[in-house]
């Protein structure tokens, strides 16, 4: 116990030092600097920084004077700011802003002899990278460029001439133009995909006015295809886009349209064609989306549109489709924690117990549902692993003096938390388990709740899982819990997948606090619980956000079975569509939470339900079987009853 208490001691005085080091008057002056930058103001910009020469974040000050300046600032000048803040997110950051920089300008000497220093280029300056090489007559360029064709499908204004060299080349015909503008439009790309019609050859490229009435009115346009359109490439291609354009609809009016002209259509369009109808229908749960995907025959299938098929196969239990459906899936795709797994379940239905136990195997022992399945599986229980030694005095002082780590407790103490995160997670990098631990030991006692757990998450042998799955607030939130009748660790789950624990999180459509209560959701819950004279404001109050959030969770529990399953999707999509994805059989839980379509909600209910094991075997130190809180999701029925719908 002494150790905890010299442990803390020592970390809140690192802590309150540096954020008291500088005077707020200091940080209200560095604040405007930074709003002068951003207005474009240098004259503003200099008459504040004349008096901030001591502020803890003078290295962002000195960036900002040289990127107001870096059209016309002497190159001596940013080597001499790299120099000094060598290996740093900053010198990083600078270092990828002059060198787009110099591309533009056309300056290649100078940019080639400084990109080998980026530790992690962007695309945009991947593709001037490649563009210098083809400058230098490196062939070997367009080998690094091939792999972007058919998966940079939006890509940055610098990849363009990237791509075109492809084209003029000849290392992409005109099979692999129309396969791009396939998957374009399967990624609902459409200006990128009119911008690769440009690379047909004359005679295949769509009037503006086609393009036009394929995408927005598709149906029309086909109805009014003339009989012998298949005697032009052009036509067949652009009747199977207006057939992937009918399908984001209705895919069952696709499915019709297609019976009608699949016969005019050579087997490759024929096939991307029904994948597309497949896809579509599998997620909306159609019963014929297997039968619509197996008219696309053998046609190799996008990484979405194979998944979907597979899930579509999960829901009906086709077990046998599973596993041929993973098995040719590309390798990287197939080798995915989700996949090895599946794959792993169809093996044992289908008596194959040691290749089952062989996957299985592979993908145990880790934090993710997944694995945490794998380990159920093979007959393991879920717990926690061993807790690593804390750090010593020593190791927090070598961590605590990172000037990242410093720089972004800076940033958080000027609710900068943007730059806070970009610089934490930048000095993260290349941290042994021990510095990661004593990092997130040092952001537990500064109250940085998200950039503890962000450290104790990335460790790989030594961990402290009460760290990983911090539980803060409990005076508030465990004895809501117990007022709601909730599982206090399905609570947290939840809480750490919402917020991490940030009473100030807001999401980009309006959710707010702990919980992420959305507007409309938070006036709903005062309303129904006669929470007086409450308003918006109050949401991001710990007490009043926990108390609302855990009435709603027990709200949606109540209305859908109390399924923590159904709940967690409902709270994060809403109960109807949580409703809407049961099945017309019963489901496995682990089947409904990977068959519904969207694809946030999913990653979201898997990590809630994973986040919530660990919580459970934190708080009473007991093993626990996440098949057990997954359950099975009930069939849906006609007759069921509606309860009062929810927000």
């Amino acid at each position: 116990m002494k150790f905890y208490h010299s442990v803390f001691i020592l970390t809140s005085w690192l802590f309150i030092t540096h954020a008291t080091a500088t005077p707020m008057g200091g940080d209200d002056r560095f604040l405007a600097a930074r709003d002068a930058v951003r207005a474009g103001d240098r004259i503003r910009f200099e008459r504040l920084t004349n008096e901030l020469q001591g502020h803890d974040l003078l290295a962002y000050i000195e960036y900002w004077r040289v990127f107001l300046d870096l059209s016309t600032v002497d190159s001596s000048t940013v080597k001499a700011y790299l120099a000094r803040y060598e290996n740093s997110y900053l010198a990083e950051k600078l270092r990828s802003d002059w060198l787009k920089h110099l591309a533009k300008q056309q300056q290649w000497t100078e940019f080639d002899a400084e990109f080998p220093s980026m530790a992690q280029p962007d695309q945009e300056l991947s593709c001037y990278a490649l563009q210098s090489r083809r400058l230098r007559d490196d062939n070997s360029m367009l080998d690094a460029a091939m792999p972007l064709w058919m998966t940079l499908i939006e890509p940055p204004e610098a990849c363009y001439s990237v791509l075109e060299s492809l084209v003029l080349e000849k290392r992409v015909l005109v099979d692999g133009i129309w396969a791009r503008i396939r998957r374009q439009f399967e990624a609902n790309k459409l200006t990128a995909a009119r911008y690769s019609m440009n690379y047909l050859p004359l005679s295949q490229i769509p009037d503006t006015k086609v393009i036009a009435a394929v995408v927005d009115r598709p149906l029309i346009w086909l109805s009014n295809l003339p009989a012998n359109f298949s005697n032009s490439r052009m036509n067949r291609e652009l009747a199977t886009l207006a057939i992937s354009r009918i399908a984001r609809n209705d895919a069952q009016v696709a499915a019709e349209q297609m019976r009608r002209i699949e016969n005019k259509l050579q087997v490759e369009e024929k096939g991307w064609a029904w994948s597309q109808i497949g896809w579509q229908a599998a997620q909306r749960h159609m019963s014929e989306s297997l039968e619509w995907y197996r008219k696309a025959g053998e046609v190799p299938l996008s990484d979405e549109v194979a998944q979907w098929k597979a899930r579509a196969a999960l829901r009906a239990h086709d077990w046998g489709v599973v596993r041929s459906t993973i098995e040719k899936m590309p390798t990287a795709l197939a080798e995915q924690v989700v996949w090895k797994y599946w794959l792993g379940r169809a093996y044992r239905v289908g008596g194959r117990l040691e290749e089952a136990n062989a996957l299985f195997s592979k993908i145990a022992g880790q934090a993710n549902f997944y694995s945490n399945l794998a380990d159920e599986e093979l007959g393991k229980s879920i717990s926690s692993p061993p807790k690593a030694a804390p750090p010593t005095r020593e190791e927090i002082i070598h961590v605590a003096s990172n000037r990242s780590l410093q720089r972004s407790l800076a940033l958080y103490r000027l609710n900068m938390r943007k730059e806070g995160v970009s610089e934490w997670n930048w000095a993260l990098r290349g941290m042994s388990d021990r510095e990661l631990l004593a990092a997130s030991g040092v952001a537990q006692r500064a109250g940085i709740f998200d950039r503890a757990i962000a450290a104790a998450d990335r460790t790989q042998s030594e961990h402290d899982y009460s760290l990983r799955y911090l539980s803060p607030y409990s005076e508030q939130v465990r004895p809501a819990a117990r007022k709601q009748s909730l599982d206090e660790a399905w609570v947290y789950g939840l809480m750490r997948q919402e917020s991490r624990f940030v009473t100030q999180a807001k999401s980009s459509v309006g959710a707010s606090g702990l919980m992420q209560l959305m507007p409309a959701t938070a006036r709903w819950v005062a309303n129904k619980i006669g929470l007086k004279g409450f308003h918006q404001g109050q949401v991001n109050n710990t007490e009043i956000n926990v108390l609302l959030g855990t009435t709603y969770m027990r709200l949606v529990m109540e209305s859908l079975d109390n399924h923590p399953v159904l709940a967690s999707a409902a709270y994060n999509a809403g109960p109807g569509r949580a409703r809407k994805w049961r099945a017309d059989i019963p489901l496995e839980g682990a089947i409904y939470a990977e068959t519904i379509p969207f694809s946030e909600t999913r990653d979201y209910v898997k990590k809630v339900m994973s986040n919530s094991i660990y919580y459970a075997t934190l708080f009473d130190g007991k093993s626990h079987s996440i098949k057990h809180r997954l359950g099975v999701v009930s069939a849906r029925t006609e007759a069921e009853a509606k309860p009062e719908e929810l927000p």
